[in-house]
């Protein structure tokens, strides 16, 4: 199923949709500012399993959340002042911080892991989606290591819907990006490292 949605004024009864798709524990593919994204509700185990599943791929678990708010991140991830400010500057945009991770965060995300990957894209429409769902996404991009030129496939909503048939939603908010975020690890109290250059430099 595909479902359009326009960025300049995404229709409210639409996403509302969308989020009871996701509270009943589906599984969507979003645009975001970087490349579409898998999601699902971060109270939704058995939709998280199912996530890793569809994205498969040797990379699959790795999984970020995607907030609405720098203060909604701050509760699933630790934020000292130095990483406080980075946020401020640096977001809404295409970043994923990488954070220790709060005990509110599910099992299912962390699998052994310490830390979360967070992110608050640049996109009025995954923006919204987060806001009526009333929590984060669970969220990972589409699989960009299997198209080789044909980026159509990680951009054109509906050539992603025949890539994943098992999802139980596309939104369309129009033709995507196929640059990546940029990497930021702030784990480390008092550094920050950009591990992977994306679509943009951070700004201190």
């Amino acid at each position: 199923m595909i479902i359009k949605l326009y960025p300049e004024n995404p229709n409210e009864r639409t996403v509302r949709q969308v989020a009871d798709i996701l509270r009943r524990g589906g599984v969507i593919v979003y645009p975001t500012d970087t490349v579409y994204a898998l999601g699902c509700a971060l109270d939704q185990p058995k939709a998280i399993e199912r996530l890793r599943t569809i994205r498969g791929g040797k990379d699959s678990a790795e999984m970020s959340i995607v907030c609405a708010e720098i203060g909604e991140a701050a509760e699933y991830a630790k934020v000292d002042n130095l990483v406080f400010k980075l946020l401020k500057h640096n977001l809404p945009g295409p970043f994923t911080f990488i954070l220790p991770a709060s005990s509110r965060i599910s099992d299912k995300v962390m699998i052994g892991r310490k830390t979360v990957g967070v992110r608050i894209p640049d996109n009025s429409i995954a923006l919204a989606i987060v806001r009526e769902l009333g929590m984060p996404l669970v969220t990972t991009s589409v699989r960009t290591d299997d198209v080789g030129d044909e980026v159509e496939y990680i951009t054109d909503p509906e050539l992603i819907s025949e890539r994943y048939p098992a999802v139980d939603a596309v939104i369309d908010g129009g033709i995507g990006d196929n640059f990546a975020s940029t990497v930021v690890d702030c784990t480390v109290s008092g550094e920050v490292d950009v591990v992977r250059q994306g679509r943009r430099e951070l700004e201190f």
